[in-house]
């Protein structure tokens, strides 16, 4: 599949899948977290075959700011009525992959600050000699190369590969930020890109991506399902996880099948206050969507149609106005989804049962004028 395969055909709200149904509000409170960020992350081209322009983003972007320093009532009614102003739905053509909704969240791992015979397996800070050959926001979009190099006096190089990095590539050079127990959680949370570490003392920390060593990810639930150790229809991520927990040694040489290593950051002060997505936006439980930015911009409302979800909200389907707030190394494709669900166990088992069908509908801006004439006073 190739973005030029791909086009956006314009339909009515009334041809969204319980479109008037939805929490408004709540999809207007997503957007808002992403136009701070979307805004001081400033102008962009659209991409050939991509969904919308990214300049007029901007422009409703600003216009919803606006309006939520305003003291008028916020309403699911209004919130309704300004996407409809300044936005039209359109839906995917000439995908020749199905659409798939997959999840993931943040989890929450015992860990400690200093190392001790509990906490033994480190989690790095973003080494000094990392250097991004594509923009964090298109590390998604771009996985099949090289994303990240490091710099040596020879010039640009491969980074280290996950193995040679567990077998101390890293070691003396003082990136240790924390250490946890177990390296099936390491492993994970690395997929998950965030994390809260529980310390010894009770208190919690949020921890976040803060670059990779560059390799394309690899599913090591595919890998074990190629190789027979589990059937497509057993693979969960808690089935994954019991496997690679029962036996470490067998554990060890499949996850480091997949080269691509993660490297965090501490947040604080207001930042840590919620789990973020690409360029710093707080990620929000079920309304929060990774996607891959070869087709949609960062920022963008995209309406998902995943009624075989059912697992996720107590009307029992899944349909609702989300907002394309991350991306992941995995998630590749025009109709390809990642459901952010929240924090802890709870979100995690959610998350880790999510691969369900679905279709993505790309609100995209309506010509300004337009919009001008149309906009309600918002929500």
């Amino acid at each position: 599949m190739t973005p030029s395969s791909i086009s956006f055909e314009p339909i009515s709200f009334d041809d969204l899948p319980g479109w008037r149904d939805d929490d408004h509000l709540a999809a207007w409170k997503a957007f808002l977290a992403s136009c701070g960020p979307t805004l001081r992350s400033g102008p962009k081209d659209a991409k050939p075959g991509s969904a919308g322009s990214p300049k007029e983003l901007l422009h409703i972007c600003a216009r919803a700011v606006e309006l939520s320093k305003s003291n008028a009532p916020q309403t699911s009614e209004g919130a309704r009525s300004f996407f409809e102003a300044h936005f039209q739905p359109n839906r995917v053509v000439g995908s020749d992959h199905p659409g798939l909704l997959t999840g993931y969240y943040e989890p929450v791992i015992k860990g400690s600050r200093t190392p001790d015979e509990t906490f033994k397996v480190p989690i790095y800070r973003r080494p000094r000699d990392l250097v991004n050959m594509v923009p964090e926001s298109e590390r998604g979009a771009k996985s099949a190369h090289l994303t990240h190099k490091r710099k040596t006096d020879r010039g640009l190089e491969p980074h280290l590969t996950r193995a040679e990095i567990e077998e101390g590539g890293l070691f003396g050079l003082g990136l240790e930020l924390f250490y946890l127990k177990d390296p099936v959680d390491a492993f994970f949370m690395q997929v998950q890109g965030s994390g809260r570490i529980e310390l010894p003392n009770g208190d919690k920390v949020r921890i976040t991506y803060d670059g990779k060593n560059g390799y394309p990810y690899t599913s090591i639930g595919r890998v074990l399902i190629d190789d027979g150790h589990l059937t497509a229809d057993e693979m969960s991520l808690k089935t994954l996880k019991k496997w690679l927990k029962t036996d470490k040694d067998r554990a060890k040489p499949v996850m480091r099948k997949n080269q691509s290593y993660v490297f965090f950051k501490e947040l604080s002060g207001q930042e840590a206050k919620a789990p973020v997505g690409v360029n710093s936006i707080p990620l929000q439980p079920l309304r929060s969507l990774a996607v891959d930015t070869t087709y949609y911009a960062i920022g963008t409302p995209i309406y998902v149609d995943a009624p075989q979800i059912k697992h996720a909200t107590a009307s029992g389907e899944f349909r609702r106005l989300m907002i394309a707030h991350d991306v992941g190394s995995a998630i590749k494709g025009s109709e390809r989804g990642d459901i952010f669900f929240g924090s802890g166990d709870k979100a995690g088992r959610l998350a880790g049962v999510t691969k369900q069908p679905g279709h993505l509908y790309a609100l995209l801006p309506l010509d300004r004028s337009h919009a001008h004439k149309t906009a309600s006073d918002g929500p």
